[in-house]
């Protein structure tokens, strides 16, 4: 997508080819990418904003211990909401056993590389030449799974594997950290309290139908679990017990479920096989660049009549209604998107 989770499907494949979800992506909605200070201030001029001073060491011990008090009493608070919503006291009893704030999950939730870094900057570490053979490995690997999900839910295997590599390096970064934990941290920081809260409720629901134990079920900081990376309200909604085994295991080192329950999210938002996520265009001079909008969709003939063509001069195959997106702005490559951009957002909601 930077170009997209959707670059690096194509890069990650290694193949030049080509109802709403019940809560949204963990990722923060899309917003421009961040400016470089140098870019909107001469390189002498000093901002007249103090800067924070660190905190001392006795003063995060003091500040830890204040977040700590304050975390303990917001969990008292939540058992009662979530008895209401069906938890019971053991499941509880058991999800917070030993749970304490944890400051490093508010960091990285104050520092998220998506949003920090400029596209291009992204797209480097994205879709690495690493990443590209790890992905081609992971492809042959895996090809007689993949197969046999590509044929259950008419998705491509090589968009599950970018995927699968994007969202955690084809399992090998699936998370090692406490979601119960991570999720009750941010729930009380009050940041994103409603959405990480429903999260939170969602994830003891798992625990409580047996999927998995407490202390097992890891993931990010931002609690996404597996190896792609479901948040769980989507578990709940989408995983799919491919195995048949009795549950829905996005941990184990075998990725059969995880896998499949990507291709079922997929299909449910309207994964079109066959169809490109989009396709780079020229832009005629004098380009009306309002017309840039996702908002705005027309057929590739339409836009053909407007002097919009693919990079070799023709024009784009009739894959349906497209926009026309600029990443980078005016002077950066144009695409030309497709119906399958937008479920691919579903997935993940950061354009870079």
């Amino acid at each position: 997508m930077r170009v997209w989770l959707t670059a690096a499907i194509l890069a990650a494949a290694g193949t030049a080819a080509a109802g709403a979800a019940p809560q949204s992506s963990l990722r923060p909605q899309i917003r421009p990418l961040a400016v470089l200070p140098e870019q909107i201030q001469p390189a002498a001029f000093t901002s007249l904003r103090p800067r924070l001073r660190p905190l001392s060491p006795a003063e995060e011990k003091l500040h830890q211990a204040a977040s700590e008090r304050g975390f303990q009493s917001w969990i008292k608070g939540f058992r009662k909401r979530a008895g209401a919503q069906g938890i019971s006291g053991s499941t509880l009893d058991r999800a917070f056993r030993g749970v304490t704030y944890d400051a490093e999950v508010i960091r990285r939730d104050r520092n998220q590389s998506e949003f920090t870094k400029t596209i291009w900057e992204y797209l480097d570490s994205a879709a690495s030449d690493t990443r590209i053979k790890n992905g081609k490995a992971a492809l042959r690997e895996q090809n007689a799974r993949l197969k046999r999900i590509e044929a259950k839910y008419g998705v491509e295997k090589e968009v599950v594997v970018a995927v699968w590599g994007l969202e955690s390096a084809y399992g090998n970064y699936r998370g090692n950290m406490d979601v119960v934990r991570s999720l009750a941290t941010l729930a009380y920081d009050g940041r994103r309290g409603k959405f990480f809260e429903a999260q939170l409720i969602a994830a003891l629901k798992i625990i409580q139908a047996g999927d998995v134990n407490p202390r097992k079920m890891t993931g990010s900081w931002a609690g996404a679990m597996g190896h792609t990376q479901f948040i769980p309200t989507s578990y709940l909604a989408y995983a799919v017990d491919f195995t048949g085994d009795g549950k829905r295991d996005i941990w184990s080192d075998n990725p059969s479920d995880a896998l499949a329950s990507t291709a079922a999210y997929l299909k449910r938002f309207g994964w079109k096989k066959g169809q490109p996520w989009g396709v780079e265009v020229e832009l005629p001079r004098g380009f009306n660049y309002a017309l840039a909008s996702r908002k705005i969709k027309k057929s590739p003939g339409d836009w053909a009549r407007l002097g919009v063509t693919d990079t070799s001069g023709r024009s784009v195959p009739n894959h349906g209604a497209a926009s026309i997106l600029l990443p980078a702005g005016g002077n950066g490559a144009a695409f030309m998107i497709f119906n399958n951009f937008a479920v691919i957002e579903r997935y993940n909601t950061a354009d870079a």
